[in-house]
């Protein structure tokens, strides 16, 4: 393994700790300060807004008993339908396993159906039911508040361009 360069150790040797409050604790800045700003890691600031827009939904959607991986898995399955686990697993980025017991539990509230696979009788495939349409569109009604407030002083040409970058990111990093 290379070694650091000098440069390096030298700059990390100068770096400053934040000074302690009056009561003995580090300031932790909030969202939109220091690192957790402009300054921070464009891979950090993603997944801060990420976690607050999930946070977001998550309590956007709690009283209809929702959660923010059971209306990404509505969502794609209505985008999408006869999904198999797997595929559905992809598309939210969450494991087998999780998407196993979301499955579950929408099929369980009458929310989805399985139908087999026409050629591959082990493949389920998962399609919205009548229900799972009425809440996802009850979601989806709620989710579009919190859309309009990520757009909210956007042109539609810089938000074009965002969409277009964050794409672009996924598809890129994709191959990696």
């Amino acid at each position: 393994m290379p070694r650091k360069s000098t440069d390096i150790t030298k700059s990390q040797a100068v770096r400053k700790r934040p000074a302690p409050a009056a009561n003995g604790a580090v300031h932790i800045p909030a969202p939109g300060e220091g690192k957790r700003g402009e300054q921070g890691y464009l891979g950090y600031l993603l997944r801060q807004a990420h976690a607050a827009v999930r946070l977001t939904t998550e309590r956007t959607l709690a009283d209809l008993g929702v959660t923010s991986p059971q209306f990404a898995v509505l969502t794609m399955l209505n985008a999408y339908p006869g999904l198999s686990g797997a595929d559905v697993a992809r598309l939210t980025f969450l494991t087998p396993q999780t998407v196993g017991v979301i499955i579950r539990n929408l099929e369980r509230d009458g929310a989805i159906l399985m139908t087999p696979h026409p050629v591959h009788g082990r493949i389920q495939q998962w399609t919205l039911t009548p229900r799972g349409a009425t809440l996802l569109k009850a979601c989806r009604e709620r989710v579009m508040v919190l859309e309009k407030r990520l757009v909210k002083g956007l042109d539609t040409k810089a938000e074009t361009a965002i969409r277009r970058w964050l794409a672009g990111i996924a598809a890129d990093l994709q191959e990696d």
